[in-house]
């Protein structure tokens, strides 16, 4: 059976960003498309409004006849009473990225890899290359700003892909063009150490296919890789802020944008623009050009259209922007992404007090980086701190919340609930503010919005 004749499929964990794209583009191609997950958002809302049929309680009473596939996140915990139905039943039974695996093979795949900026920079070269010349069907980790969604289907033979390393989903992808922008540890849940992180990526990075070309940050420890590369006629490029072959000079902020030259041997434009603010923004979209020029783009529209990229919902997204308060969210979850979206937020605003709500995501990653987390929160003027989001987890002794505030050296922390949070954001000046994580602190957007906004 191919993936084109599947008329009736059943994802498990349909609410996830990855899991979303997937529904989207089987709805697309004529599926009837069932799900569950655990919760109702506005994704999953969306989907409905799309004509999918979605529940939220674990109950196999819910799953229809006839389903040909069923699909279904890592994330799922393993006594997950539909999944376990499934397989007992003898259904065919895939995970997420299998299934991204597939569709991508019969195309020819940008796949974006890093700890942190994959969904960026994925969605920013599916922007690049749509507005360029390369309709190209994309499959990213966030809503786009400028595609309304997180699938979009192309008619030409180019896919771009958020390649995912966590339980190494990334593995079931064979790119033509790979892009390589960090390699921070993270998942030590399911790596172990840092070393093995660093060797998954180095099995991603061997599974570019002949001819094809890997682009990476300058810096990141992969010369052995790269020379392996090169010897089979694959390409390797680099790209940095002030090195690399791709290389971005010059980076400073104009008027509220991010402006900076790019060099390489195809293109030398001196005054690109960008409404994404940070350093990190400024290599996200060095690699992203570097991709579209790979897979074709037409370079003369490249700089019209990097100023014309509006980004993706939860990353540095404006939910205030006014003279007296600016309100910032971003999904940050790592003590890098941390940093470099603090980072930004005082290199827009070096004058004014920034105030950032953090909610830690998996205990496991506090408990591995909770040093980390300190230091990058340090950064802020003022830091409130929420109760851990355990999403797949159980609780582990003695990691929570104050572990963070314990190892900060800035003592203007509060430690609150979500419950509470409204009641503590009551009573403060609030100049700019930034709430941060990878849980359900976006279900407070819309309350902190109405509280800074109100009056």
């Amino acid at each position: 059976m191919t993936f084109d004749e599947i008329k009736r499929i059943y994802f498990i964990g349909i609410g996830g960003i990855g899991m979303s794209a997937l529904a989207r583009y089987f709805k697309k191609h004529g599926a009837a498309v069932y799900g569950y997950d655990r919760s109702e958002t506005g994704l999953t809302r969306a989907l409905a409004a799309e004509g999918m049929h979605l529940h939220y309680d674990d109950d196999v009473q819910h799953i229809p006849d006839g389903i040909d596939l069923v699909v279904f996140t890592p994330a799922v915990p393993k006594d997950h009473a539909e999944l376990n139905w499934f397989l007992e039943k003898g259904y065919p039974v895939k995970k997420r990225a299998e299934v991204l695996g597939i569709i991508s093979r019969a195309k020819r795949c940008v796949a974006i890899a890093g700890t942190h900026g994959k969904t960026t920079t994925s969605t920013m070269t599916a922007h690049l290359l749509r507005a360029c010349g390369v309709d190209a069907t994309a499959f990213v980790g966030g809503i786009s700003l400028n595609l309304g969604s997180n699938f979009v289907e192309g008619a030409s033979d180019w896919v771009v892909v958020e390649a995912d390393e966590y339980d190494r989903s990334f593995l079931h992808l064979h790119p033509e063009i790979a892009v390589l922008n960090s390699l921070d540890p993270d998942h030590l849940d399911i790596y172990g150490t840092p070393e093995a992180v660093v060797e998954s990526y180095k099995q991603f990075i061997r599974q570019i296919k002949p001819g094809g070309k890997l682009i990476y940050r300058q810096g990141l420890p992969l010369d052995d890789v790269a020379a392996e590369l090169r010897a089979s006629g694959r390409q390797v490029f680099s790209f940095g802020i002030d090195s690399g072959d791709y290389e971005a000079f010059n980076v400073h902020v104009e008027n509220g944008q991010m402006a900076f030259g790019l060099r390489s041997g195809i293109v030398d434009w001196s005054d690109l623009r960008l409404n994404y603010p940070g350093r990190h923004n400024v290599l996200n979209a060095t690699a992203a050009i570097a991709a579209t020029l790979s897979a074709g783009g037409f370079a003369p529209e490249l700089p019209a259209a990097l100023a014309d990229f509006k980004g993706v919902k939860r990353r540095f997204e404006y939910i205030v922007r006014r003279p007296d308060v600016v309100y910032v969210d971003d999904y940050a979850h790592h003590p890098a992404e941390l940093e470099a979206a603090i980072g930004a937020a005082k290199m827009l605003y070096p004058e004014r007090r920034v105030t950032g709500i953090f909610q830690p995501h998996l205990y496991t990653r506090t408990r591995d980086f909770a040093q980390g987390f300190a230091d990058a929160l340090d950064m802020l003027d003022e830091c409130i701190l929420l109760d851990i989001y355990p999403a797949r987890e159980l609780p582990i002794a003695g990691v929570t919340s104050s572990m963070i505030a314990g190892l900060m050296k800035n003592k203007n922390v509060t430690l609150t609930t979500k419950h509470e949070l409204l009641n503590v954001l009551k009573n403060r000046k609030i100049d700019v503010l930034m709430t941060m994580g990878a849980g359900d602190i976006d279900t407070m957007i819309e309350p902190i919005k109405q509280l800074l906004t109100r009056g």
